[in-house]
């Protein structure tokens, strides 16, 4: 096997266990990241480290093993929660409207305008990626935050996505 088909075959290793672990807790997958995830991770950052001096910096797999060396403490934070994942590819497609829209506020009326165009997007996907129905948030957050005296950030944090009665009420 090439040195590429190697490095490759640890990542999709990596992502194999993560799929399996998928439906567990967040306890669960943690307590399994710990046994499983975390020694085949060092071993492939321990594999990076040995082939990094036998590849070309600038060639692709030189970019990569130099890449995931720079950030390996990065990689490393899915091992401290269960809740987190291994990929970012729902936070990229997440923020892709964000980045498609860039163009569009080009033409808001205003700096201002064009903010309060994407801190409503950004309520948006925060509510679809917690499993809300957008427009039901929207809606109620419009409806009980006029009425609502805020002195502190504990009351609006009664108000984001993943709060129980959120939940319940936004669904």
């Amino acid at each position: 096997k090439s040195l590429a088909q190697k490095g490759l075959n640890y990542c999709n290793r990596m992502f194999y266990l993560e799929q399996t672990w998928e439906n567990l807790s967040k306890q669960e997958r943690y307590q399994l990241r710990q046994a499983k995830l975390k020694p085949l991770m060092q071993e492939f950052f321990n594999w990076c480290e040995k082939n990094k001096i036998t590849v070309l910096p600038g060639s692709k797999l030189g970019r990569a093993i130099n890449y995931t060396l720079k950030h390996q403490a990065t990689f490393e934070h899915v091992l401290l929660d269960g809740n987190l994942e291994l990929s970012n590819n729902k936070a990229e497609r997440a923020v892709k409207s964000l980045v498609m829209g860039r163009k569009n506020w080009l033409f808001s009326q205003s700096f201002e305008g064009a903010t309060a165009s994407g801190f409503i997007l950004s309520l948006i996907e925060t509510a679809k990626r917690n499993g809300l129905d957008p427009e039901k948030y929207l809606n109620y957050l419009l409806q009980k935050l006029p009425n609502e005296e805020i002195l502190d950030s504990e009351t609006l944090e009664a108000y984001l996505p993943w709060q129980e009665k959120i939940q319940k009420n936004c669904k």
